[in-house]
């Protein structure tokens, strides 16, 4: 996995073609969960983190399913990136065709939306803070329909379903590793 140019090359790229604070801190909050779970699982975590930070590289200019990840995959085959960073790509959107395999790929597809349920479970807390967020807290809020009603909650489970996963644990883990990066991503609140 040493084939895949640096963080600080993929993180240019990203702020090439997203321009959206808010989408480019998805990347992020997504980087840091799929890098927890790189640590967790004994894998490349620079390379992981690579896959994460571009996964939704196309995402603001080509945001139809006709577009959205196959525009940014080109992209990114067009710069040299390996085939397998595409693929994990691909495979995170249901409807690209791509199965999810490897473990890196399953491990794409349970933080994206896990990463932006969580974030916005820590935006409405009175600290508007994820340092002080819990799992039981966003699990109470995945039950509340009306919260964040755009993010599917079966999408939220069948994620920690592909890894094997608890729902709580997935929940956990995610939230333990964006606090590691809670600066970045605008998480710190008032705490």
């Amino acid at each position: 996995m040493n084939d895949v140019p640096s963080r600080d090359a993929a993180w240019q790229l990203l702020a090439e073609w997203t321009r959206g604070e808010s989408l480019r801190k998805h990347a992020l909050a997504v980087e840091a969960a799929v890098r927890g779970y790189a640590r967790r699982f004994e894998q490349d975590e620079d390379a992981w983190g690579i896959v994460a930070l571009l996964h939704d590289l196309d995402y603001e200019r080509y945001p139809a399913p006709a577009d959205h990840p196959f525009r940014g995959c080109e992209e990114l085959e067009r710069r040299g990136y390996p085939a397998w960073v595409t693929r994990a790509i691909l495979s995170h959107a249901d409807y690209s065709g791509v199965p999810r395999e490897t473990l890196l790929e399953k491990t794409l597809y349970g933080c994206d939306e896990m990463a932006g349920f969580v974030t916005a479970a820590a935006l409405v807390r009175p600290s508007r803070s994820i340092l002080d967020l819990e799992a039981a807290s966003v699990l109470k809020r995945m039950k509340d329909k009306a919260f964040a009603r755009a993010v599917s909650r079966d999408d939220l489970r069948r994620g920690a379903e592909g890894l094997g996963l608890p729902l709580d644990t997935h929940v956990a883990n995610v939230i333990a590793s964006m606090r590691e990066a809670a600066g970045a991503l605008g998480l710190r609140g008032t705490l």
